[in-house]
């Protein structure tokens, strides 16, 4: 017969322990274990199942694996950080903010990828008719989508199983719980077990599941980290609610790259697909205003265009304020560092804000020089040509050093219109001759060279 077991498990890292400490081991939280119990099987249970017999093993050069299914969602920029679809038996994790709009996508999904396909939509979280009301004010009238409000998890694998659907979407995994885990629903075994249920349905009947997670305050999908090692594809949605602009983000993937993005607007009829991202995220930037840079950030195969604002103002306390909103803290202070040390720009009684325009997430060192360069032209008040677009990697020597996909990026830059790319120098040797007529190529060595060729 079954057994049952007492542990105590982090409801932050999944951290489990067999008695109870006030501060967590793994992750440092206070009072954030609870108590728990598991259901072990005894070992006579264990043979009589290995008894039965398991699948038989299969030689690799046996396994065919010329055809390779994927679902058409119908959206380009979600196909695009899938690798080119929905993998058939895939299980999908989508993540994000409350209202940043996880369910308002996968209704699209239902509406465009329905043709030809039975989709059931199971929801723990809202009624039928509220499910209904969003459909209709997104433009879904899908035939062959089918609604479920149902939170027991071991009830809908038996339905899916019966029913055999083409592709399940679960919202939300942390509303789902398994009668025969003594834990709440959205609890860290819960939220587990669930999910290994819902992975072992999909394999078993080839049948494609999304799963929606909700996140915590720190911006991680609340659950153990295993919950990411589960599935194959985790996406998270990113943006600022107070903004339109939506950004999909592939954080694991099976079946593709990790580095592709996809770039949505938030509108009343649900969201749209933005096929020019850097056309949009430098719409409407300020003219003759000190503090602002253009610069290229490479996102998977794709070059984006992206405003960087800076501002340095006089401190009004002993100690100056640093923030930046989508750029990493400590690299900003390095290069503020770089510039007092290496470039003879005083900051050590200035307060320095950085801010990428959009929502975006500016993580390659190419970005360097445009964040130095906006702090720069604000402090001197200098406006920079809004025609000139920079990238570079600032180096703690005050160099300025290589980027890579060089080439591709001022393509991109020649397209949208601009006059002149300001790039490290030792890029230039690697450029064809003759290939940009239409846009002037400078390559500088240090920051004051590129402030000089910026401001000219």
């Amino acid at each position: 017969m079954a057994k049952s077991k007492t542990i105590f498990v982090c409801n932050q890292c999944g951290y489990e322990s067999a008695k109870w400490y006030g501060k967590c081991p793994g992750c440092g939280e206070w009072d954030s274990l609870n108590e728990e119990q598991i259901i072990t099987e005894s070992s006579k249970n264990a043979k009589n199942r290995i008894s039965r017999g398991v699948n038989g093993a299969l030689p690799l050069s046996k396994i065919d694996s010329s055809i390779e299914l994927r679902y058409d969602t119908g959206i380009k920029e979600l196909n695009r950080v899938l690798g080119g679809g929905l993998v058939k038996g895939s299980l999908v994790l989508l993540c994000g903010d409350p209202g940043i709009g996880k369910s308002t996508i996968l209704l699209q999904i239902c509406e465009k990828i329905s043709r030809g396909f039975s989709i059931l939509y199971v929801s723990g979280e809202e009624s039928a008719y509220q499910i209904k009301m969003r459909a209709k004010r997104l433009g879904v009238t899908s035939e062959t989508l089918q609604i479920m409000c149902e939170t027991d998890a071991e009830l809908i694998c038996e339905y899916i199983r019966t029913e055999k659907p083409d592709i399940v979407i679960i919202d939300s995994v942390q509303t789902m719980n398994i009668n025969d885990v003594n834990s709440t629903a959205g609890s860290v075994t819960q939220v587990r077990e669930c999910t290994n249920l819902f992975m072992r349905t999909a394999k078993q009947n080839d049948i494609s599941i999304i799963l929606v997670g909700h996140v915590n305050k720190d911006g991680n999908i609340a659950g153990p980290k295993v919950l990411e090692h589960i599935v194959d594809t985790v996406l998270y949605f990113e943006g600022e609610r107070n903004l339109s602009y939506r950004i999909l983000r592939a954080a694991k993937n099976r079946f593709g790259s990790t580095n592709e993005i996809g770039v949505f607007e938030m509108t009343n009829k649900g969201l749209i697909e933005i096929e020019s991202p850097s056309l949009a995220m430098i719409s409407g930037r300020p003219l003759n205003v000190s503090g602002t840079c253009v610069t290229c950030l490479i996102e998977g195969t794709r070059p984006i265009l992206a405003e960087i604002q800076g501002l340095a103002t006089t401190s009004g306390f002993g100690n100056p304020r640093r923030m930046a909103t989508g750029f990493d803290y400590n690299r900003m202070a390095m290069l503020i560092a770089i510039l007092e040390k290496r470039a003879g720009y005083f900051l050590g009684n200035m307060d320095c804000y950085v801010n990428i325009i959009g929502g975006l997430r500016a993580d390659e060192p190419a970005c360097d020089l445009a964040v130095a360069l906006a702090i720069v032209s604000s402090l001197k008040d200098a406006v920079m040509n809004s025609e000139t677009i920079v990238f570079g990697e600032i180096g703690l020597a005050g160099e300025i050093r290589t980027v890579n996909s060089c080439e591709q990026r001022i393509r991109e830059c020649e397209r949208l219109g601009f006059k002149r790319c300001i790039i490290p120098r030792q890029n230039i040797k690697n450029l064809p001759s003759g290939e940009f007529k239409n846009i002037e190529i400078i390559g500088v060595r240090n920051i004051r060279e590129a402030f000089e060729a910026a401001v000219d």
